[in-house]
């Protein structure tokens, strides 16, 4: 019974997010205990599980195809981010060393300013410092200190940022 409830659920996210105006996405997500801050944008076809460990800041864009995962603890986006289509942020995986191959969980942390581009992985347990970059399809498995480039898979620092961030993502479109 657990599990089709939790089918259910996940079906009934899924819908969620493909309706067509951003208001009303954010407006359920919400329902369902998201905390999502002022002016920020999330786009269809986002897979959320768990909304209500996610916590997403002021003026942050998610792109579509975007996977959100609550489930092994919570996910916290700081404001001005903008995580581009096709990234997975993954708060539980497989342990596999244990015999069951049981799942273990960490919080994830993403701290403002920071830009996730296309097809990115961050692994359960990682924080993103302050205005740190993740370059396509890169796979962070370790914490990245502010300002810092990685890529590459496992990611790596390749460069730094400069600290004059003032920009500040998001709007008011209804339809996204």
């Amino acid at each position: 019974m657990k599990e089709f409830i939790s089918s259910l659920y996940h079906f009934l996210i899924s819908i969620i997010m493909w309706l067509p105006f951003s208001f009303l996405r954010k407006w359920t997500l919400r329902l369902f205990g998201m905390k999502i801050g002022k002016h920020s944008q999330i786009m269809r076809n986002v897979d959320v599980r768990c909304p209500y460990r996610i916590i997403i800041g002021s003026g942050t864009t998610i792109e579509k195809n975007v996977l959100l995962d609550g489930r092994g603890g919570q996910l916290k986006i700081g404001d001005n981010v903008d995580i581009a289509q096709g990234s997975s942020i993954w708060t539980l995986e497989h342990d596999y060393n244990a015999p069951d191959f049981h799942s273990v969980g960490d919080s994830v942390e993403i701290s403002d300013y920071c830009w996730i581009a296309s097809n990115a992985t961050i692994l359960p347990g990682v924080k993103l410092g302050r205005g740190a970059v993740v370059a396509t399809s890169a796979v962070v498995t370790k914490d990245v200190p502010d300002l810092t480039v990685v890529a590459g898979i496992p990611a790596k620092a390749i460069s730094s940022r400069k600290d004059n961030m003032k920009y500040h993502l998001g709007d008011h479109v209804w339809f996204r």
